[in-house]
């Protein structure tokens, strides 16, 4: 399971229990994250937790590096038995932009934040699988 943390929206991904595919799963507000994963965590089973790391082109933590890092203690905290990774999102917005355009969606559409974040985890995710499968 991957998220795209901000501090107004949420985008999650999950993959296939082969770990072949990421599909984007839902957008919810960050205060939502902790509630939603209880319920999900209940019916699915989650191996990981793929994070992306906001980085700014030079390499640096961004301004919003001190949210997600919150974030991840708390995943780590609530769940302890499930390991969290960072991931390096540089360009996912861009790349979910170009797919969302690249798929045919209206304009009306492409500008949906939400739907923005959503492919963004997916993105993060996908990547973080391959990588895996590389290694």
């Amino acid at each position: 399971m991957a998220f795209d943390y901000g501090t107004k929206r949420v985008g999650i991904a999950v993959s296939d229990p082969l770990q072949l595919i990421a599909t984007g799963l839902t957008t919810i507000h960050p205060e939502e994250v902790e509630p939603f994963l209880q319920k999900y965590l209940v019916e699915n089973e989650v191996s990981h937790f793929i994070v992306g790391d906001p980085v700014q082109m030079d390499g640096s933590p961004s301004s919003s590096a001190p949210h997600v890092k919150g974030f991840v203690k708390r995943l780590r905290k609530q769940f302890p038995g499930i390991p969290v990774h960072l991931v390096d999102e540089r360009f996912t917005s861009v790349m979910a932009g170009r797919a969302i355009l690249a798929a045919g969606a209206k304009r009306s559409d492409r500008q949906k934040k939400d739907l923005v974040d959503k492919v963004s985890a997916t993105i993060i995710l996908q990547g973080w699988m391959e990588t895996q499968r590389l290694s």
